[in-house]
Parts: C-alpha cells; sequence; structure tokens
C-alpha cells in the first residue's frame, strides 16, 4: 500500500501527516516553515500560523473525492440504486453527505477569514463546480424521495445551515450567487425542521450525529444571521423546554467509546445562547455542581487507539469540539467567575490534543472531517 506523506515543520519539531494515498489527493500541499510556530510550551506542541491552509487543504482534497462513501440512503425501489455523485452531486465527497456539506462551509469560512493565506482561486473554483443550479435540484430531488423525512436529521441539516449563514456574513462578490443557488435546499431544509420540532417530544442526548443540543446551536446561529424571527422562536422555545429544568449533568459517564459531540457541555454551550447571563450563570452552577473554582482535573481529553477505525477515531473530534463549547461557555460567563480558571486549563489541553491529532499523524477516516471542527474552533465561529 502507497502511502502520501506531507511534513509540516516548526521551529523546534517536525509533525507528520500521513495520509492513504487510495484515500487522499496527491497535490497536498505543506505549510512552509516560516510559516509554522509553536503555540505551547511542553512536549506536545500545535502548528497556528497559517493552519487555515492546512484545514482547507484538507476539505479541498476530498470534497469531490466520490470513493470510498458511505450512503445512508432510503431506497424505494431500484432506481434509487446509484453512485453518490448521481444521488447527491453537490455533496457526494468526503465519505459522507455531512462531512460535504461542512468541508464545503470549511471553505467558505477559509474564504471569510483567511484570503491572504489560502489559496482563493483553488477555493473558488472548487466551489463553482459544486454550487450549480442543476446540482441543487439533484440534491433535492434525492432528498425528496418518499420515506426519507429524517434525512441528516438533525446534525447535516445544521451544518448546511451554518453553510448558508457563512455565505449571507461572506463579502466576496461569488457568495451571493453561491447563497441564491443554494437557498432552494435551505428553504426544504427549514421546512423540515419546522415541522419535526413540534413532534420531537424528547431531546437526543447522543454524542454523535442524531444529537440535537449542538445542532440546535448551529440552527439558532442560522436563525440570528438569516434574520429569521419565526424559526428562532420556535427553536428557542423547544430549546428551553428541552433543557432548562436540567441539572446535574453526569459528565462521569462521559465520553462513550465513539462520541464526538459531548451531550453535557453541548447542552451547555446551548443555553447560552437563550438565557441572559445572570439566568445563565444560576443555570450553569446546577447543571454541573461538581465545576468550582476548587475543582482540578475536571474533564480529561479522550484518547484515540486507532485511527482507521471510523467510529473509534471519533473521540479526536470529541476533544475538539469539547474545546469550542467550553470557550463558549467561558464567553456568557461574568468575568469575575470564579470557575473560569478551570474552565481555561480543561479548555487548553483540549484544544492541544485535538489540534495535535489535526497536524498529527491522520488517517482518511479522521481528515475527511476534523479540519472542520479544527475550522470551527480556531476561528470561533460558535462565538463569532
Amino acid at each position: 500500500m502507497k502511502i502520501k506523506t506531507i511534513v509540516y515543520s516548526a521551529v523546534a519539531f517536525t509533525t507528520v501527516l500521513t495520509i492513504n494515498s487510495a484515500f487522499a489527493s496527491t497535490n497536498a500541499n505543506a505549510v512552509s516553515p516560516a510559516a509554522a510556530k509553536e503555540i505551547n510550551s511542553g512536549s506536545s506542541k500545535i502548528i497556528e500560523n497559517d493552519y487555515e491552509s492546512v484545514f482547507a487543504n484538507l476539505a479541498l482534497h476530498c470534497i469531490h473525492q466520490e470513493f470510498p462513501n458511505v450512503v445512508k440512503h432510503m431506497m424505494n425501489d431500484g432506481d434509487d440504486v446509484k453512485a453518490p455523485r448521481q444521488l447527491y452531486p453537490a455533496f457526494y465527497g468526503c465519505l459522507d453527505w455531512h462531512s460535504s456539506v461542512h468541508g464545503h462551509w470549511l471553505l467558505v469560512r477559509m474564504l471569510n477569514t483567511a484570503q491572504d493565506t489560502v489559496n482563493n482561486d483553488e477555493i473558488i473554483k472548487k466551489l463553482n463546480a459544486s454550487f450549480t443550479p442543476r446540482n441543487i435540484q439533484g440534491e433535492l430531488k434525492s432528498l425528496k424521495r418518499e420515506n426519507n423525512a429524517s434525512f441528516e436529521r438533525p446534525y447535516g441539516l445544521a451544518w448546511f445551515l451554518q453553510l448558508t449563514a457563512e455565505l449571507r456574513q461572506s463579502s466576496i462578490p461569488e457568495a451571493k450567487v453561491w447563497l441564491d443557488t443554494l437557498l432552494p435546499l435551505e428553504k426544504e431544509i427549514v421546512v423540515r425542521i419546522s415541522t419535526w420540532l413540534p413532534k420531537l417530544a424528547y431531546p437526543i442526548r447522543t454524542g454523535e450525529h442524531s444529537q440535537t443540543a449542538f445542532a440546535f446551536g448551529l440552527m439558532l446561529d442560522w436563525a440570528k444571521t438569516s434574520g429569521n424571527e419565526e424559526f428562532e422562536a420556535l427553536l428557542t422555545s423547544k430549546v428551553k423546554d428541552y433543557y432548562q429544568s436540567d441539572n446535574q449533568c453526569p459528565l462521569a459517564y462521559e465520553p462513550s467509546g465513539q462520541d464526538f459531540l459531548s451531550p453535557c457541555l453541548a447542552e451547555a454551550d446551548l443555553m447560552r445562547r437563550v438565557m441572559t447571563e445572570k439566568d445563565y450563570s444560576q443555570w450553569l452552577s446546577a447543571f454541573f455542581p461538581g465545576l468550582t473554582s476548587k475543582t482540578s482535573n475536571w474533564l480529561s481529553p479522550a484518547t484515540v487507539t486507532d485511527k482507521t477505525d471510523g467510529k473509534l477515531a471519533h473521540l479526536d473530534g470529541l476533544n475538539i469540539s469539547r474545546a469550542w463549547m467550553i470557550e463558549g461557555i467561558m464567553s456568557a460567563l461574568p468575568d469575575d467567575d470564579a470557575r473560569l480558571p478551570v474552565l481555561e486549563k480543561t479548555l487548553k489541553a483540549h484544544r492541544e490534543a485535538g489540534l495535535n491529532a489535526v497536524f498529527g499523524d491522520m488517517h482518511y477516516m479522521g481528515s475527511h472531517w476534523l479540519g472542520s471542527f479544527a475550522s470551527y474552533l480556531e476561528t470561533k465561529r460558535g462565538i463569532h
């Protein structure tokens, strides 16, 4: 088996990103040594400056890579048996539909935040190829198939809304054209979620794609960006019904062996979006009663034992998402809150563990999606 190796050099160390060439593109670009620097003391270090090009390259390599592919797809008859590109002409790459969607989001995010660092022309070329009226009509046709109401709900649908939110906040000329092209799919997704929410009797508290807390956070951010007050009001009401009376979240039970989202932290990060600072601080005390100024080792990073196993590799993403959720929690607390030092320590440990995974030894089971999570963290997307 051939191996594609890319070396990223820093001031005091070299880290190697290894990607199976059967899965990854062969034209990967390394970060220049001058663009890299150390940001953490001790034996474990992360490359930060110019991280954007690393993240963008991960998405560029996979958004139009059709195979390998995991198609989660209702087949009503033989006509539904088709290749991924035929079923999902815009979002067929990066192993699965939701990863393709947030891979596209990553590229728009880099255009919005790092134009001086990334290959703008290549990104725009790729996005132009994906975002065509014909492709989106193909996506709508697949989405609207009979017995397909639960497709990518809620995770993939939430990431799609994050993508269109990002386009709304973009200043590049192409963004309006892309957004206009995506609007028919966005409209269908909003209708689907609005129809589903009144029927959802309970929140979904898993650490994977079906979790509602994380998805609701992305959806609320979209509603505020798009100015959809009706959807925001519906979602805010449901969020409060589901979560406002929760207390003593069992962090000791986390993580499950294939989590990439923390049920407890995702809920805490969500609730800051719908509560005042005072009310949120009080709610957080009841929700995490073990989190005080005297707490030590509140939450430790997870360890991945096999990066070639897609489910086990989820834990690298868990460390990254925990980091951004902790940062979101911190952003909603008063500046003099006694819990902030504990949260800061926990944030640093998870950020270091998560980003070391992205800049370290990666298999396609991680590289097809971890760049999006790392971009969400490093650009503070959940806060800004």
